[in-house]
C-alpha cells in the first residue's frame, strides 16, 4: 500500500472512531457515564484531582497538560467529569462519575440547594474536612475549636447525614460516604480558584 494512501486510511479510520465515540455518549442515558466506584475492600468511592498544569497531572497521561480534557472529549463529548484516584485512610480509591452537559442545564437546580446549604456553614465543612483526614468519633469531633457544645456538635451533624455529605454506620461514629469524597474535594477546589 502507498503512504498516503495509508495516512489517508489512518487518518479516516481515526474520524469514525471518534464519531462512533461521539454517537456512543449520545445514545448513553446521562447516569450511564458514571463508572468506576471501587475501594479496594469497599464498594464506595473517592478521588482527588490536581490543576491541568501540574507537572504530576500532565505526566499521568502524557506531555499534554490537558491530557484528560482531550481524552474526555474524544471518548464523550459535551459531557462533565469528576474523577480521582487517591489513597485515603480508609485505603486506595478510585472514583469517576460523569453526565451530558445538556442534560445537566435542562434540570431544575433547586434540588441542589440543600446539599450545597449543609456545607455552607464554617463549622460544617471543618466537621467534614476532619472527618476525611481521619477523626470519626464524636470525642475527637468535640475537640474542634468550632464547636462550643455537644448539642452543636450533634446539630451540625444531623445536617450533614440528613444531605448525604457523612453517614454514621454505628453510633457516635463517622465518616464520609466514599462516593462523596471526590465531590468534596471537586468543590472545595472550586471555592478555592
Amino acid at each position: 500500500m502507498e503512504p498516503d494512501t495509508a495516512s489517508a486510511i489512518e487518518r479516516r479510520l481515526a474520524d469514525l472512531e471518534q464519531e462512533v465515540a461521539r454517537l456512543s455518549a449520545l445514545a448513553e442515558p446521562a447516569a450511564a457515564l458514571a463508572v468506576d466506584t471501587a475501594r479496594e475492600g469497599d464498594a464506595g468511592s473517592a478521588g482527588e484531582h490536581a490543576p491541568v498544569d501540574a507537572p504530576d497531572a500532565a505526566s499521568a497521561g502524557s506531555d499534554d497538560p490537558l491530557w484528560f480534557v482531550n481524552e474526555l472529549g474524544r471518548r464523550a463529548p459535551g459531557a462533565v467529569m469528576m474523577a480521582g484516584a487517591v489513597e485515603t485512610a480508609a485505603g486506595p480509591v478510585r472514583w469517576q462519575y460523569g453526565l451530558m452537559a445538556d442534560g445537566l442545564l435542562s434540570e431544575d437546580w433547586s434540588d441542589l440547594a440543600r446539599p450545597l446549604e449543609a456545607l455552607g456553614h464554617p463549622a460544617r465543612i471543618e466537621l467534614v474536612r476532619q472527618v476525611m483526614r481521619g477523626a470519626h468519633t464524636t470525642s475527637e469531633l468535640l475537640q474542634l475549636e468550632h464547636l462550643a457544645s455537644s448539642g452543636q456538635l450533634y446539630h451540625h451533624l444531623r445536617q450533614l447525614v440528613s444531605a448525604g455529605w457523612l453517614v454514621s454506620p454505628r453510633r457516635g461514629y463517622y465518616e464520609v460516604p466514599a462516593a462523596r469524597v471526590v465531590p468534596l474535594l471537586v468543590l472545595t477546589m472550586i471555592a478555592s480558584s
